[in-house]
């Protein structure tokens, strides 16, 4: 960016800018990178970023935009494309979320109408816990039900459960004032990190059965808070004059995998894809391709969507005939062009999982996981890792 001509004595920096314009730093610096939100001056020797008065009416459209749910990529033309197409892309966002809302609802009635009364939970006189609470965290209940929803698609299943039973369990980490829900699968990797309340005592850790924590997540979403506690008799949750306790494995016999190591391990990004959640999770789910690996393509600001040719068996030459098209949905798309082949499932699931309008992934190469995340929430990450892309061999 050429800032010869800015006058730097009336810059802000990102955090005033940030506090004026009701947007986080962290938010400015993504809607810099996706070349949303640029900067007035960038510091040659530090990297720190400035920005102008006349930069606050876009910064505020922005988060209006961001906070009505519309997509980037939507965003981007409202931002910058002729009136009409504005016009255009706003209407048919309001039919969307007017679509959803509605089937939102009739689905929550019916589930409302089936709910059985009572509780399993106990109160705190009956539960037969006499023990102080070595640490306790309180968290938003609809936020630890959210969660468990989130990182649930990473728990093992099936042979791999039955082989690694350890994997089968969720670990709840407490570590200062952050809760972390953490599962894996040893081919996905889901973290979800809250902002607790308040905390008590020392930081800890515990595996609970992904079952279990499924059981009580449905009951914390009806809770405005709800307390996790821990003493050396294991774990519980709490709220009000309700409490459960939770079934801890051990790990000195489960050891869980160190999360923290892949993490802090993982290469540097080459390519970053930011398009519409929505639109992605409905190209998943509804196109057609069936179990055959789906093949990833970036140009132009465009994601492409394919399914992989399937390997002819040997000694035929039957032509399998025409598959599903092709779909191509608007995307942001930085470094080279990119080629890379995903399970559908095990993607539509991680995509499934996230927030809000868009999804960022994030590709060091197409061999290597792949991390997905909400494009401007960075509370909750999860890896994926791609397959093996046959074609791309020849």
């Amino acid at each position: 960016m050429d800032d010869t001509d800015t006058d730097t004595d009336m810059l802000m920096s990102i955090g005033a800018f940030a506090r004026r314009v009701g947007l986080a730093p962290r938010a400015l610096r993504f809607y810099d990178d996706c070349e949303v939100l640029r900067p007035a001056h960038v510091d040659d020797a530090t990297g720190y970023r400035y920005y102008a008065p006349e930069q606050q009416a876009r910064a505020v459209l922005v988060r209006r935009l961001r906070e009505a749910g519309v997509p980037l990529t939507d965003a981007a033309v409202v931002l910058d494309g002729a009136r009409e197409e504005a016009r255009a892309v706003l209407q048919e966002h309001v039919a969307r979320a007017r679509e959803t809302a509605a089937s939102a609802q009739v689905v929550i009635q019916e589930i409302l109408s089936t709910l059985p009364d009572g509780t399993p939970w106990t109160t705190e006189a009956e539960a037969n816990w006499t023990t102080e609470a070595k640490a306790k965290v309180c968290v938003g209940g609809a936020e630890l039900a959210s969660a468990v929803r989130q990182v649930a698609p990473a728990v093992a299943a099936g042979p791999v459960r039955e082989e690694f039973p350890v994997l089968g369990h969720i670990l709840i980490e407490i570590d200062g004032q952050e809760v972390r829900l953490v599962a894996t699968d040893g081919y996905r990797l889901a973290v979800r990190t809250l902002r607790a309340m308040s905390t008590e005592g020392d930081s800890w850790r515990v595996l609970v059965a992904a079952a279990e924590m499924k059981d009580a997540a449905a009951w914390a979403m009806r809770m405005p808070d709800v307390s996790i506690e821990a003493d050396r008799e294991g774990a519980r949750l709490r709220s009000g004059a309700y409490s459960r306790t939770l079934p801890t494995a051990d790990e000195t016999a489960l050891p869980f995998p160190d999360y923290r190591m892949v993490l802090d391990n993982f290469p540097m990004a080459r390519h970053r894809i930011i398009t519409d959640r929505a639109a992605l999770r409905t190209a998943l789910a509804e196109a057609g391709f069936g179990d055959a690996p789906i093949i990833l393509r970036t140009a132009e600001q465009r994601l492409t969507l394919t399914p992989a040719e399937p390997e002819p068996e040997p000694g035929s030459d039957r032509d399998p005939g025409p598959g599903p098209e092709e779909l191509t949905l608007p995307a942001i798309c930085t470094g080279p062009p990119l080629r890379i082949a995903f399970a559908p499932e095990v993607l539509l699931a991680a995509i499934e999982a996230g927030v809000g309008p868009d999804v960022l992934l994030e590709i060091s190469s197409p061999d290597q996981p792949v991390v997905a995340r909400s494009a401007d929430q960075g509370s909750f990450t999860t890896l994926v890792m791609p397959v093996h892309d046959a074609a791309a061999d020849k």
